[in-house]
């Protein structure tokens, strides 16, 4: 046995567990706290499975939920940024570049660079896996707004057309999500859970 290799596998286990610190700003559906990131990144990677059948691409479903379990873990040095905040995110890659650089090296060479392929490829979106976990991951806070009443989106006076167009580049790449997530938005607009935007980015609500 390679003690070292242990020993750094071991230290690294540790270290991610300061996921489960890491607040965001959407709600638990039964809105008795703040989602943390680690759960996100299970609850993503558990839809992944799920709705793998909805992608129009050949899938890796395993790599894809790698992907998913992987792609938020250098939040821990970086932070969640909203994604409404645009001057938080102006430098969200450096941020979150400095941080894969220190949590990866942690890892045995082999495994460092077999997890930080992970992460490159769902930022970099280029695979059907990165397209994929990419659409599921616009989609799952939207259910968590959706079945909350709008919670986040009525703290942070959300309007439908900064969610379409945040989500558009990425649910587009699977259909049916981006057909639900359009019926959601729209009914969740109906319902006073999030606030109109301009008339022309408003169609007719409907169920969702």
């Amino acid at each position: 046995m390679d003690s070292e290799r242990l020993e750094r596998q071991i230290r690294f286990a540790v270290e991610i567990d300061k996921l489960k610190s890491v607040e965001r700003r959407t709600w638990l559906v039964d809105r008795s706290r703040r989602e943390d990131a680690a759960g996100h990144s299970w609850h993503l990677a558990a839809m992944c499975m799920l709705l793998a059948e909805y992608a129009t691409e050949q899938l890796d479903i395993c790599r894809a939920v790698q992907m998913a379990l992987v792609h938020d873990l250098v939040e821990i040095d970086a932070g969640d940024t909203y994604v409404y905040d645009t001057e938080a995110a102006a430098d969200k890659p450096e941020r979150e570049r400095r941080a894969a650089d220190r949590l990866f090296s942690l890892l045995p060479p082999d495994q460092a660079q077999q997890w930080r392929s992970l992460w490159e490829e769902f930022e970099g979106r280029q695979t059907p896996e990165a397209r994929f976990v990419a659409a599921v991951d616009r989609l799952q806070p939207i259910l968590n707004n959706y079945y909350t009443g709008g919670a986040a989106w009525q703290e942070h006076h959300i309007r439908i057309d900064q969610v379409l167009e945040r989500n558009r580049p990425f649910a587009e790449a699977v259909p049916a999500l981006w057909e639900l997530i359009q019926r959601l938005l729209q009914d969740a607009v109906r319902q006073g859970m999030l606030q109109p935007g301009p008339a022309s980015d408003n169609p007719p609500p409907s169920g969702p």
